[in-house]
């Protein structure tokens, strides 16, 4: 499956540190809410579908998760704490790249129930400085996350 253009994730900077994420699920919420909370199906799909380690997965308040991807270009660490959840509409979390150590952001994930079978997941990310946030504009973060977020349309394929 390609992604268009109508799926593709939409990147907004807003205001100086933050930055949001949008993009709409062919799935209902409770489907999308399990494959961005099951390990297993997490492994599938995170890292844009590349080999995944995840090292440590403690979803609770805070709890830490530690993301290991293993790709042509790399391996690539990526890890933080919860210190929020709430099923099946939101995770608060800490974030960090391996890549920008001590830059961490906080990423608020919502996902909302179109009522259609479909689910609008929103991540809103607050960096520390303009500069950690524009460092991962630029470190290839649209890319990436289109590439993950078509590996997790495969997922909910799945789960149908």
């Amino acid at each position: 499956m390609t992604t268009t253009d109508a799926r593709k994730a939409k990147v907004t900077s807003i205001d100086e540190r933050e930055a949001t994420v949008e993009r709409v699920f062919d799935a209902p919420r409770d489907k999308v809410w399990q494959a961005l909370t099951d390990p297993k199906l997490l492994a599938q799909w995170w890292g844009r579908g590349n080999k995944l380690v995840i090292e440590t997965f403690d979803f609770q308040r805070g709890g830490h998760w530690r993301f290991v991807e293993h790709s042509d270009h790399g391996v690539h660490g990526f890890e933080g704490r919860f210190s929020e959840i709430r099923p099946p509409e939101r995770v608060v979390q800490t974030f960090e790249w391996d890549g920008m150590p001590a830059h961490t952001c906080l990423e608020t994930m919502t996902l909302e129930d179109l009522g259609d079978g479909r689910t609008k997941l929103t991540s809103h990310s607050l960096f520390m400085t303009k500069a950690d946030r524009d460092g991962m504009l630029q470190s290839g973060m649209e890319t990436g996350v289109n590439e993950s977020y078509a590996a997790l349309d495969r997922v909910l394929e799945t789960l149908r």
